[in-house]
């Protein structure tokens, strides 16, 4: 219900806290003393003659003795303005603030201002309204409707104040629809924290202790003010409420901003553009929001991007990701996440990490069930083509590329870097695993440069892993060649006419890896078939399992060699002994992918417990825990490293013959790594649709170049090099 109250005008800018909620000895200014950026002893009253100015000038006060200013404040550069309440001035000099060749002279002119504290050398120009807001110095503040800060503003975190009921409280319901995996959004909070909260619902020691470490981690007193950090502009914008401002933080023509923590830093700064409405949430440094966008119950981690309309909704966007043109909801997103085009559409996921939506992909459907959207999973690389649709539930495994279809049915899809297509003319879907590996190595190779490229924070709050090759996709490859030698296995004896249902999975298994690493020939007619990857009676057809088979070994090879490298490189003086003294035991299988860092699943589990019992009682505590395992993370990859190449070369430990074998193996996969860079990308130029728009060919090497002059094709051939003469010299240690 919309209703106007009427109050004595006496009660503008006093009275912000009510007297039921001031603390003992503490009056409605204790939090803003506690704030404010500047000394007591440097404010004092003003003058007589100062005032006399001040009047002449048009400005207007309820009590000029609650104007407060420094020694250095000029009377003459306040015109027309009103001031309620305790108002405190810096200095302010005959000068002019200029940011992006907009040159405002310094004061404060045409402004109605109550209750705030206000910094060195400011322009403050035709703000209608600014209410309980501490302003930095050298901030330029221009052309705002409405600007205020209530006393019991939460700045997006999901806390509740003294006096308020937990149906205030503010939620993000990520993952899916049905809000059973809702999270608290706070100041700081990464996408490990908001994965382990919405994760792991069965744990109810975990859930109450997070929910009590948020609310503890803020105070819930009543009388906050907002706050600007200095050298930030805010400019040409209607409504900004409950907002509080890093430094350096640059927001032009916003239409509302309301019950946000905009951090913000020199180095990092943040910017808010033309159209933008944002509600109910944190933003974290170095991100960029311009043109139109909304966002609604939302996080955004540190240097990452919403652009062209983009609409986000109770969902949590990683570091290091842009979103533009498209409609995201009920998402948890991981790090180094890109979607550009328009119409693209992504529904109740989770999405962990380095990932591509293409333009038209439908995400999630309920059209399969009367309920809300349920869930869809997918693994680091998740990259749907144009136009793709897919059901809930589903889950992918990492790095899984979908061509263009309208998938019928919910999909299960454990083999890695695949393919995935759906075949309408014979009514199968298909899948060829190991697909970027054979026929996509620029993009495989290049994926994990760029991300360690882009990768533009500062303090690296969140750990993650950019490696293609790392503990979590090696499981999933490793999981995917018995797959392959069972469902090989299976296939032969059909083709035989045997009764496979009669042997054991190892018999299988010693049937498939004969078949799969025997001649071509004899298995090259086989039509081998998945089993449990769609909810469909249609076959899924396995197509190049025998190639893909052998990628996932030299997959499996090339990690725990070059990871065994890396620790040798550790000390200049060790050799073979070295690894087996240092690395040898149990491999850990189950990795768990916490926000986009990789723990051990003993690790997590340990994590939670130490929450749920108090052990870890605040978010700083654990933080340090996930940098503790960050930090244990490189020789534990290391050690998963040694016994994955144990398991490959089927002992339990490595003699110096198999170490040098497999370091002149790691060599030739390197070659044929350098090799597929340069082949995949040459299609670009041979193919001659691509050189039909162009006059001739030197037209076409002027504005895009040749092959020899990619940087990236150059540097595999520079790493190649470095590489195989690392390995001699490794040999004669």
């Amino acid at each position: 219900m919309t209703k106007v109250l009427i109050e004595s005008i006496d009660n503008i800018g006093y009275n912000f806290i009510s007297a039921k909620y001031l603390q003992n000895k503490k009056d409605e200014y204790y939090y803003r003393n506690r704030q404010t950026l500047w000394p007591k002893d440097r404010w004092r009253h003003l003058l007589s003659s100062e005032i006399d100015e001040l009047v002449k000038n048009g400005n207007v006060s309820d009590d000029w003795d609650q104007i407060l200013v420094t020694d250095k404040f000029k009377a003459g550069l306040l015109k027309n303005n009103e001031f309620y309440g305790l108002v405190r001035i810096g200095n302010i000099r005959n000068i002019v603030l200029e940011h992006h060749e907009l040159r405002l002279p310094a004061g404060i002119t045409n402004s109605l201002i109550i209750s705030c504290d206000i910094g060195d050398d400011i322009a403050i120009h035709n703000v209608r309204y600014l209410s309980h807001y501490i302003v930095g110095n050298r901030c330029i503040l221009a052309n705002i409707d409405e600007m205020q800060t209530t006393n019991h503003a939460k700045f997006g975190n999901g806390i509740i104040k003294e006096g308020e009921t937990e149906k205030r409280r503010i939620w993000l319901d990520v993952m899916n629809e049905t809000g059973s995996r809702k999270v608290i959004p706070f100041d700081g909070m990464i996408t490990a924290d908001a994965y382990l909260w919405a994760k792991y619902r069965d744990d109810t020691d975990l859930q109450k202790k997070l929910k009590e470490i948020t609310q503890n981690s803020f105070d819930d007193h009543r009388g906050y003010y907002g706050i600007i950090g200095e050298h930030s502009i805010i400019k040409n914008s209607r409504i900004i409420k409950d907002v509080k401002f890093g430094s350096n933080c640059y927001v032009k023509g916003a239409n509302k901003l309301k019950n946000l923590t905009v951090n913000s830093s020199e180095l990092l700064s943040t910017q808010i553009g033309e159209g933008v409405e944002l509600v109910n949430g944190i933003i974290g440094y170095g991100c960029h929001i311009f043109y139109g966008c909304k966002a609604v119950r939302f996080i955004m981690g540190e240097n990452s991007n919403l652009k062209y309309g983009a609409r986000v909704i109770n969902s949590f966007l990683g570091d290091n990701s842009t979103i533009s043109c498209c409609e995201v909801l009920n998402n948890l997103i991981f790090p180094a996440h890109e979607q550009h085009h328009n119409n693209s559409f992504l529904v109740a996921s989770v999405i962990l990490g380095q990932s591509n939506l293409a333009a038209g992909a439908t995400i999630g459907s309920n059209h399969n069930s009367r309920a809300n959207d349920n869930e869809i999973r997918a693994g680091r690389g998740f990259w749907p083509g144009l136009n793709t649709s897919l059901k809930h539930s589903s889950r992918f495994a990492s790095f899984t590329l979908l061509a263009k279809a309208a998938y019928p049915a919910e999909l299960d899809i454990t083999l890695p870097f695949s393919l995935i297509s759906n075949n309408e003319a014979k009514d199968q879907l298909e899948v060829i695993p190991a697909f970027w590996w054979l026929y996509n190595m620029y993009a495989l190779a290049r994926n994990s440069w760029k991300f360690h490229k882009r990768d533009k924070r500062r303090e690296k709050i969140q750990n993650i892993e950019f490696d293609y090759l790392a503990p979590d996709t090696i499981e999933e490859i490793i999981t995917a060649r018995k797959l392959l030698e069972i469902w090989t296995a299976k296939a032969e004896a059909r083709r035989i006419g045997d009764n496979y249902e009669e042997k054991t999975e190892q018999e299988l298994i010693t049937i498939g890896k004969k078949l799969l690493t025997g001649e071509k020939k004899l298995i090259e007619d086989l039509q081998v078939f998945g089993e449990n990857m769609e909810k469909t009676r249609r076959k899924v057809r396995i197509i190049k399992f025998r190639e893909a088979y052998q990628a996932y070994n030299e997959m499996l090879h090339y990690y725990a060699v070059t990871n065994l490298i890396d620790h040798l490189k550790s000390d200049p003086a060790a050799d073979f002994s070295f690894l087996t003294k240092n690395l040898a035991g149990k491999r850990k299988i189950e990795w768990d992918n916490i926000g986009g860092q990789l723990i051990p699943r003993e690790e997590v589990d340990k994590l939670r417990m130490d929450i749920g019992s108090g052990k870890l009682k605040s978010w700083d505590k654990i933080h340090q825990r996930y940098d503790k395992l960050w930090e244990d993370y490189k020789l534990e990859k290391q050690k998963h490293a040694y016994a994955v190449l144990c398991k490959i070369l089927d002992t339990d430990k490595l003699t110096k013959a198999q170490w040098n074998a497999a370091l002149d193996k790691a060599a030739e996969i390197q070659e044929y790594i350098n090799d597929q860079v340069y082949l995949s990308r040459q299609k670009d130029f041979d193919n001659p649709f691509r050189q039909a728009t162009y006059r001739n060919l030197e037209e076409m090497t002027a504005a895009i170049g040749t092959i020899e002059d990619n940087s990236f094709v150059q540097q595999v051939r520079d790493e190649t090099k470095a590489f195989k003469k690392l390995i001699n010299e490794l040999k004669k240690r």
